[in-house]
């Protein structure tokens, strides 16, 4: 059976999306997600046993590819795990879970939380500075929210500002901030961004001391209506035009898919925009492998519903 059959099949049989799921995670085997023993490790068979059930011979548990992943204890099957994480994958500005739970046969709220699992596994856990090289790092702020950005927070119209860094011909890393001021967005340009980059922002003060750290730092005055010109020097075109490109994506999954993003869970969608971006058809990746990436990126990270004392999703 083919790769692109085996990945057909599994939209429908769960036996088989456990081993294709099991094929990414694990590439060399089985491997014990209590002790981390590959060796001695054999598959539990028999009538009584589960399917893809394992035992290590180390710490004497038992296990299945889904412990410590984002499909722990989850009664949902496999083949519907299989066939939201292709969705969010291809979905280019997102899918809401409206449309997730009537396409897979899912309660709504099921839907909702699988999404937001899916987009912990989207979540780059390795953050190595960006650029490096010479390479053009843009760099900009937005707002996101209920009326132009704005949402009725303790009485009071509040911000959700995003602070995005994009690598040409790259990744995309975005931030939720408390607001754009020099204090809350000097420390993550240090922190994400090699000094060896060529920086480009707009005009904003903000941006002004921290240029001189990298190897380069060019602004695009838009207070002037300037929206990008070429270096004479290098040849190099000087604009913020692909974050941009990025804010444009990620709007209009947010006010035409999401509608509407809870602040305290804003930092699980940049994560969801950020992975499409960085993994987009552009640089090589298509929807399969895209699919696949979601899988390997769901080893260690789980999250549960929450207690009654608790907030969702933490």
């Amino acid at each position: 059976m083919s790769a692109a059959d085996i990945q057909a099949k599994a939209f429908t049989d769960n036996d088989v999306a456990r081993e294709a799921i099991e094929a990414l995670m694990w590439p060399n085997g089985p491997v014990c997600p209590h002790c981390g023993c590959t060796g001695k490790i054999g598959k539990i068979e028999g009538k009584s046993a589960r399917p893809g059930l394992y035992y290590c011979g180390d710490c004497k548990k038992q296990f299945t590819v889904t412990v410590g992943t984002i499909f722990e204890r989850s009664k949902v099957p496999l083949s519907k795990w299989w066939m939201a994480i292709h969705l969010m994958a291809s979905s280019k500005k997102g899918m809401s879970a409206h449309q997730l739970h009537r396409m897979l046969g899912v309660a709504y709220q099921t839907a909702w939380f699988m999404e937001h699992r899916i987009r912990e596994a989207m979540r780059d856990g390795v953050l190595s500075p960006m650029g490096g090289g010479g390479g053009v790092i843009e760099i900009d702020e937005t707002y996101i929210g209920r009326k132009d950005g704005f949402e009725v927070k303790q009485g009071a119209w509040h911000k959700n500002t995003i602070l995005t860094l994009v690598e040409r011909d790259g990744r995309a890393r975005s931030f939720h901030v408390d607001n754009a001021t020099k204090e809350n967005i000097v420390p993550i340009i240090r922190e994400n961004i090699d000094r060896e980059s060529h920086i480009m922002t707009d005009e904003a003060s903000r941006y002004s001391k921290i240029g001189s750290e990298f190897a380069k730092h060019d602004v695009v005055d838009h207070s002037r209506k300037e929206y990008g010109y070429t270096d004479r020097e290098t040849g190099t075109k000087v604009n913020t035009n692909t974050i941009e490109g990025y804010y444009s994506i990620f709007k209009r999954g947010m006010k035409g898919v999401y509608q509407h993003c809870g602040e305290k869970h804003l930092h699980r969608y940049l994560a969801e925009f950020d992975f499409r971006y960085s993994n987009r058809t552009k640089l090589g990746v298509n929807d399969a492998t895209r699919a696949a990436k979601i899988v390997e990126g769901a080893k260690g990270k789980r999250l549960q519903y929450r207690r009654p004392d608790e907030s969702p999703l933490g």
